[in-house]
């Protein structure tokens, strides 16, 4: 059974740092890439981040970009988001998921369909 289990998350006031981690088990985790995406009530269900099944290749949304740092750990069955300098409008519900159609073409990542999704963790950014 494919799982995907989120920890971290929480509260942080604007300009701090949070870290989301997510286990993965029941699949080839190095095969699969794999991406956060957050959900906000205005917005609905946005992409924020990708990382190719190795790990050489990271991608992310622009409004993320030098804050935001995806990785993962293939031994260790892990994925992380390490969010730095965290801004309001980053308030969201964050989830990792499995992309296995993910592709980088033309200067653009497209993450294709998300197969399965973590049970999602809240992150507040207090201004």
């Amino acid at each position: 059974e494919v799982q995907l289990v989120q920890s971290g998350g929480g509260t942080v006031q604007h300009g701090g740092s949070l870290r989301l981690a997510c286990a993965a088990s029941g699949f080839t985790f190095n095969n699969y890439h794999m991406s956060w995406v957050r959900e906000t009530p205005g917005k609905g269900v946005e992409w924020v981040s990708a990382i190719d099944a190795g790990g050489e290749n990271t991608y992310y949304t622009d409004s993320v970009k030098g804050r935001f740092a995806i990785s993962r750990d293939n031994a260790k069955n892990m994925l992380y988001l390490q969010m730095n300098t965290l801004l309001p409008e980053d308030t969201a519900l964050y989830y990792c998921a499995r992309n296995p159609n993910g592709r980088y073409s033309g200067g653009h990542y497209y993450a294709g369909e998300y197969d399965y999704w973590g049970q999602g963790t809240q992150v507040t950014v207090s201004s």
